[in-house]
């Protein structure tokens, strides 16, 4: 990562990396990062033509690998570890759950939702947590989002997903040290990703009753802008770096002070 304009050395080269939601967005961050400090990894998405269009952009062909598979389902969470067992850093990425207030959302798109990102990241990190331990060595980054540390009605299931995606980081967090995995999480707040331009038009549908106004819905962020991507990837990087040897259970904000504004 790069620190106050140089570069840090994390110590993470020759390291094996899987990253969900790896095709676009934070997780192609997280690829690209990780591959410059020497690491090989896994793209793990639902979209295979996305994937290998990532993997080809990234470089590198002999250090990453695609794997395309549903990761709101059991069975496919499975198979993905079962296919990528000997994983140093786990990144859990994948989900993108839907703007909307309670009455808003059916209990349908609720577990959907849920399914891809809690569930997902309960599961993955269960399977790959039973490797680690028997290695006795692992890291596992939950890439979760601010809304859990600061929730809004009309992100209720968001919210109420990151949150508890929070409290499961930290306890298992607690317990992993003792089998010399380290367990972390990090609340990115809004990241200029396609995932936000879909959330602020769903704000500025219900709010001025017009999306095409979403860019309304993006005024007084902290220090005017956006997170960039690499900026969650260079956390997830400096986090899984032996630089951070002593953290587990924490649950970083990357907000800009965000969660403080009011």
């Amino acid at each position: 990562p790069n620190v106050g304009g140089r570069e840090v050395d994390v110590k993470l080269a020759g390291r094996r990396g899987l990253i969900t939601g790896g095709s676009k967005g934070s997780g192609e961050a997280c690829g690209r990062v990780f591959l410059s400090e020497g690491c090989s990894f896994v793209l793990v998405a639902r979209d295979a033509d996305r994937l290998a269009g990532t993997a080809t952009a990234l470089g590198e062909a002999n250090r990453v690998a695609t794997c395309a598979a549903d990761l709101s389902q059991g069975s496919e969470r499975e198979r993905v570890a079962a296919t990528y067992p000997d994983i140093d850093i786990l990144v859990n990425n994948a989900g993108a759950i839907p703007g909307g207030g309670l009455l808003d959302l059916s209990m349908e798109t609720w577990e959907a939702a849920w399914a891809l990102k809690v569930m997902g990241y309960i599961h993955l990190t269960k399977l790959y947590l039973a490797m680690m331990k028997e290695r006795r060595a692992g890291i596992i980054v939950n890439i979760i989002g601010g809304a859990g540390r600061s929730p809004r009605y009309d992100y209720v299931c968001g919210g109420t997903g990151n949150a508890a995606l929070m409290a499961f980081t930290s306890a298992v967090g607690g317990k992993s040290v003792d089998w010399g995995v380290r367990v972390m999480g990090i609340n990115p707040s809004q990241t200029r990703t396609d995932r936000i331009i879909s959330l602020s038009k769903n704000r500025a549908k219900t709010a001025l009753g017009d999306e095409s106004r979403w860019e309304e819905m993006l005024k007084n962020l902290p220090l005017d802008r956006l997170i960039e991507p690499e900026e969650i990837a260079n956390a997830a990087a400096f986090l899984a770096s032996p630089a951070c040897g002593y953290v587990s259970g924490t649950v970083l904000d990357v907000d800009g002070g965000g969660a403080f504004r009011g």
